[in-house]
């Protein structure tokens, strides 16, 4: 009776290490940066044609990348990709600054509070300088806007001076098809769209992985890519915004 007993107690214990050791694995697994299959393109901003669209001739969005795609055919161009470019309100207007050609169209948003990604602090710009430097930076660390010929604002700030942005969480729960920005060490912009639903902080790592030290979110439930060179043609869509390579 006295070693049926011990034999018990060597299943309760043996079972109890199981348990353990499933949980931790369970929450180390919930809490590691997770792999997603992502789309990206990387351009060299001193060699490719890159420019941002919003309104067409005619003064009408473009509202797809079909719709510039046909424009810039018609002119004896090529799209060779576009993605979406940024938030913007009820009018499709861009939700904060934005600049096209060195114009400024639509000034900075420096409202601190707001419901949506916009407002999870700090947001960010991407823009071009007219050398062809491309840059991503909190909004309140851009003062100068004169040397600028493109520029979109969006937010979150996904990386912050390689950072990931402190109210991701890992393991979140909050997932959707994402798209962003990033700039890479050797000064070439690193585009990219989840092809799968992700969280923050997994789409913010990918960036960190490729040493961006600063990244921006451009959009979620939105997120489209263009990418012919890649077998992606996501020609549909009602965008604001649109950042395109052109030849």
């Amino acid at each position: 009776m006295k070693l049926f007993k011990n034999k018990k107690a060597v299943i309760s214990v043996v079972a109890s290490m199981f348990l353990i050791a499933f949980l931790s694995a369970k929450t180390n697994h919930e809490n590691k940066p997770q792999d997603i299959e992502i789309l990206s393109y990387i351009v060299d901003p001193k060699k490719q044609n890159i420019k941002f669209f919003w309104k067409d001739e005619a003064g009408e969005n473009y509202g797809n990348f079909l719709s510039l795609k046909k424009e810039i055919e018609a002119k004896g161009g090529k799209l060779i990709f576009a993605t979406n470019g940024g938030m913007y309100d009820e009018k499709h207007q861009p939700n904060g600054l934005y600049i096209e050609n060195g114009l400024l169209v639509t000034p900075i948003n420096q409202i601190q509070k707001g419901y949506g990604n916009f407002y999870l602090l700090p947001n960010g710009v991407f823009y071009l300088e007219k050398n062809g430097r491309a840059s991503i930076t909190p909004t309140t660390d851009l003062k100068e806007l004169k040397h600028i010929s493109y520029a979109t604002q969006s937010g979150p700030m996904l990386v912050i001076g390689g950072k990931i942005h402190s109210q991701f969480k890992k393991g979140s729960k909050h997932k959707n098809i994402r798209n962003g920005v990033g700039i890479l060490p050797d000064g070439k912009i690193l585009f990219a769209m989840s092809k799968e639903k992700v969280n923050f902080y997994d789409f913010a790592s990918y960036f960190k992985k490729k040493a961006c030290k600063n990244a921006l979110y451009l959009d979620g439930f939105v997120s489209k890519t263009y990418l012919p060179l890649k077998n992606w043609e996501q020609t549909d869509g009602d965008l604001g915004v649109i950042i395109g390579i052109v030849e």
